[in-house]
Parts: C-alpha cells; sequence; structure tokens
C-alpha cells in the first residue's frame, strides 16, 4: 500500500468500528473486505478519503464559515429556500480547490489501484456520511454515487463533487427533519476498484421479504448493466425470492421468479463525453433473466453470511440492504455495499395493521405493490424535479421515477405511483421508510392518470399495487 497519511485509509485497514472516521457505507465495505474474504464473499478493492479530511477542506479554504453564513438563512420546509441555499453551498464547494496536500494523498492512493490492476484504474467513486447507514437513520442514497471515473484528475474533482453532495437539497432537508446538525456531520469518499457489470448485471438484495418483513427470505432484484438503475427505479428488474433455511440446508429453494421487462442497461460511455450512458436491452435479452439459479443461490448464501456477521458483531439481528454486481468479462459475482435494513428491522412485531378497501372499483393502472396500506387524495402528475415546488401536501405523486431529490415532495404525499422500478428501488424504500402506499413498476401511470382525478391507492391486496 501507498504510504499512511491522515486523510487515506485502505479498506484493509477498515471496519464496522471506524464509521466515524468513513462513514456508513465505507466502513462496511472495508469490514466485509477484511473479515468475508475468507467465506468466499467477494469486495473490489478500495480507499476512503477520511472524515478529517473532509473538515481540513473546509478549514483549510474557509468554507465552513461561508456555509454557516449561508445556511443562517435556510427554511427547511419551504422547497424553494431548500434550492437556494443547497445551490450556493454547492457552486461554493465546487469553485473551491482541495488543498494539495489532500490531492496529493487521493493521487497517490489511486496510483497504488492502478499498480494493482496493471492499468489506469476505472473506480466507483461514492459517498458515505459519518451518520449514513446506522441502524436507527437511514442517510442511504442522500450523497452522490459516480461510476467509471479513470485517471487521477478526474478522480479528484470527483471527490470534490461528492463533498458538494453532502448538501444537496435533498441530503439538507433529511438531516433538518432528523435533527442531525450540519456540522455534526462529515463526508468520507470511498473509492473502489469498478466491477465491469455494464458488461454482465447488477442490483440489490434483502436478507428479508421487504414488504411482510419475514426473516427467512431473501430478496434479489437484477437487472443488465450498472445497478445505478435498479437502485434508481429507472428499469423493472427481475425479482427472486429464496428461503433461507433450506438454502443453508444445502438445497436449491428459489421460491419465485419473477420476469422484470429491464428496458434499458447503464453502461461505460466509452469515447463520449460522460462516465455513463443508457442504451435499450435487445429483446432477446429482456425476455431472458439476468441471473442464472446458481448465481441466484450464490447471492442468496452470500446474504446470510453478510447478516449473520452483522448479527455477531452488533450484538441483534442485523437484515441487510446489499447491492451486488456480476462481471460480464469474468463472470465473477461481487458484493459493492451493505447496510442494515431500517424498515422492516424497526418494525414492532406484536402490532399488527389491516386495511381493507370498503368496496372495490375500476382499475387504472397495476404494479408491484410496496407497504400494505391504502392511501387517498387527487393526482399530480410531475414529470420532472423542476415541477416538485408545485407538489401539495395530501397529494398522490404519479411520475416516471424518483431520486433522493424527490423526498421532500415524497413526505407530503398521500400515496406514490411510479412507471418504472422494483421493490428494492429508491421510491420503494422511501416510501416504506414513510410508511405510505406505494404502486412502482405500473409502466404507464403517467399516461393513464390525470392531474386532479380523485384516486385510491391499495396495496393491502398482496403483491399487486392498483
Amino acid at each position: 500500500m501507498a504510504a499512511a497519511s491522515p486523510w487515506i485509509r485502505w479498506f484493509a485497514d477498515t471496519s464496522i468500528a471506524d464509521v466515524p472516521l468513513v462513514g456508513g457505507k465505507n466502513a462496511s465495505l472495508g469490514e466485509m473486505y477484511r473479515e468475508l474474504a475468507g467465506a468466499g464473499v467477494r469486495v473490489p478493492n478500495g480507499f476512503a478519503t477520511t472524515a478529517d479530511a473532509f473538515r481540513h477542506f473546509l478549514r483549510e479554504t474557509q468554507l465552513d464559515r461561508e456555509i454557516r453564513r449561508i445556511l443562517s438563512n435556510l427554511n427547511a420546509d419551504d422547497v424553494a429556500s431548500l434550492q437556494q441555499c443547497g445551490r450556493a453551498v454547492r457552486q461554493a464547494i465546487l469553485s473551491t480547490d482541495l488543498p494539495n496536500d489532500m490531492q496529493q494523498a487521493i493521487t497517490a492512493a489511486y496510483q497504488q489501484l492502478c499498480r494493482e490492476a496493471q492499468t489506469e484504474a476505472d473506480v466507483a467513486v461514492r459517498s458515505s456520511a459519518t451518520a449514513e447507514d446506522l441502524p436507527d437513520a437511514s442517510f442511504a442514497g442522500q450523497q452522490e454515487t459516480y461510476l467509471n471515473v479513470q485517471g487521477a484528475r478526474p478522480l479528484v474533482d470527483t471527490c470534490r463533487r461528492c463533498f458538494a453532495s453532502l448538501f444537496t437539497d435533498r441530503a439538507i432537508s433529511y438531516r433538518h427533519h432528523r435533527g442531525f446538525d450540519d456540522f455534526q456531520i462529515a463526508l468520507s469518499v470511498g473509492v473502489q476498484r469498478m466491477v465491469r457489470s455494464d458488461l454482465g448485471s447488477s442490483g440489490v438484495m434483502f436478507s428479508l421479504d421487504t414488504e411482510t418483513g419475514f426473516r427467512d427470505a431473501v430478496l434479489i432484484n437484477a437487472a443488465f448493466g450498472l445497478g445505478e438503475n435498479v437502485v434508481q427505479g429507472a428499469v423493472n428488474p427481475d425479482e427472486f425470492l429464496v428461503f433461507k433455511p433450506t438454502l443453508q440446508q444445502g438445497y436449491r429453494p428459489i421460491l419465485e421468479r419473477r420476469l422484470g421487462s429491464k428496458e434499458w442497461k447503464l453502461i461505460y460511455d466509452i469515447g463520449g463525453g460522460r462516465m455513463t450512458r443508457n442504451v435499450p436491452v435487445p429483446p432477446e435479452d429482456r425476455a431472458r433473466f439476468a441471473l442464472t439459479d446458481d448465481e441466484v443461490l450464490t447471492l442468496a448464501r452470500w446474504a446470510c453470511i453478510i447478516e449473520n456477521h452483522y448479527a455477531q458483531k452488533r450484538g441483534v439481528d442485523s437484515p441487510m440492504d446489499i447491492e451486488w454486481a456480476r462481471d460480464g468479462r469474468t463472470g465473477d459475482l461481487w458484493i459493492v455495499q451493505a447496510r442494515p435494513e431500517t424498515v422492516q428491522s424497526r418494525r414492532e412485531l406484536h402490532i399488527q395493521e389491516q386495511f381493507r378497501l370498503a368496496e372495490p372499483g375500476e382499475i387504472v393502472v397495476r404494479g408491484r405493490s410496496v407497504g400494505e396500506r391504502i392511501g387517498q387524495g387527487t393526482v399530480h402528475v410531475i414529470p420532472s424535479a423542476h415541477q416538485l415546488a408545485d407538489f401539495r401536501a395530501g397529494e398522490v405523486l404519479v411520475t416516471d421515477k424518483t431520486d433522493p431529490d424527490w423526498e421532500p415532495a415524497m413526505k407530503k404525499a398521500a400515496a406514490i405511483v411510479t412507471n418504472r422500478g422494483g421493490r428494492t428501488c429508491h421510491a420503494a424504500i422511501v416510501s416504506r421508510e414513510l410508511g405510505l402506499p406505494a404502486v412502482v413498476g405500473a409502466e404507464n401511470a403517467t399516461e393513464r392518470l390525470r392531474d386532479g382525478q380523485p384516486v385510491t391507492v391499495s396495496c393491502a391486496e398482496g403483491d399487486e399495487g392498483r
């Protein structure tokens, strides 16, 4: 490894105890890289910038004073105020160079990864807040991720963009509504060798059933290409459900396979001006599953290993939310993130809620149900985040897909309906966290539903939401 620096921590030297130093995401990567390789779980190598590096950046450039000045005018409940203050803070950070000692430390660590790869390494660059992915506060998705970053100079610039993403509108709103002080949280940047899932497949899995909280199942979503499409709900992914007890006895208990439409895949933008781009998936690939049964079972076993490891570390049951990738060149499976599941694992098991429709009505759209509740309101179709300021409390939010920029509006919705996405996408995870009924992957909701239309959104009738 490169010479030790106070601004850099390699995964091999990092454990879950290092959340204050490198954030939840990077501490978890280090923990798995160090502890689970012997159990066969693969995690790509990498390093993290430290929380001290972030504070050093703000202090040396006097950005800390400027940010305090800007945020002193913030009204976190006002979308316009959020947008104005967030934009001003991000612009201040993006227009300021990192201190030379930080640039040199990041460059030296990246060059070490290049030597390991025996080429100019392509890396994933992920933000990891020091309060992120804690069992009692899900900061997942609040900051940015960048894929296929190549070269030392682009990496340094991307690290600065990650630092700025601590002050996205959604991150500021989330912290203020959860009672976190902006300056008690720092940001670490994780730099990890890429898995060429742009040539293979990727997705998300949970070590429980996301809707019922059933602990003896592993739910896996999969699509072709890089994993951001599944996380963001840009595609309707394949879905697999595996039964843990008989899996651990050596059987092959895939209880359910559901073929998704998988219209798009995210790939490297080779020769283009961006790092990645979306391309259509050929019809013959859309008609097949993105994983073989053997790969599904391997991932499910890894989910059990990861869950058991964290349960031993924490001393309590620890259902996990895990991102995986399959390298299209080698066929190898990899784990690229793991965090505690934050909804079903906190559910009061002795309380049972049941919802029923008083009478059936005309079904306008169908999709995958999220939660078991029923919501009512008038439809508001929002084509893009630019129209979010027009959304009113108590309306039903209807859109193509959501990302973390939508969270301030989602908190005001009576229910959520999206054209795209599966049960592990952003819209589903946030809806569960907020206790909202949501129907994801409805395909044509923005065409079938119109502004002002009164509707009932029901997730109380099983897997299908209506």
